[in-house]
């Protein structure tokens, strides 16, 4: 038994002496970034982010997704209109050139409103 003991002795003192060099290694990297002089290179990951920036960020990419929601459904129902009337791609913009030639479209305004 005494030899159990005498072994766990040292296991303890490795340990300890393992627990110091560590400590020590800490202390001194501490002390270095106390230093304004220091040329100690720290890895450092991407900056961190505030709450309300993540918040932010969400709000804006869902809006983002809605958005192109919202025109991948107005694609489907104008190729369903076109594809309803028979009318191709191009005699529509034939169509739309003519309007806006002869004064009867303008291009900032939605034909069929009152500005």
């Amino acid at each position: 038994m005494k030899y159990q003991k005498v072994e766990k002795q040292l296991d303890e003192r490795e340990k300890l002496r393992k627990f110091r060099e560590l400590d020590d290694a800490f202390a001194q990297a501490l002390r270095q970034l106390d230093d304004p002089d220091s040329g100690f290179d720290i890895p450092t990951g991407p900056p961190v982010r505030s709450l309300a920036t993540l918040e932010k960020d969400d709000v804006e990419a869902k809006q983002k997704e809605q958005q192109q929601e919202q025109d991948r459904l107005f694609k489907q129902r104008f190729e369903a209109l076109l594809a309803e009337y028979g009318v191709g791609h191009y005699d529509l913009a034939e169509l739309a050139e003519t309007l806006l030639s002869y004064e009867l479209w303008q291009l900032d305004k939605v034909p069929g409103t009152q500005h």
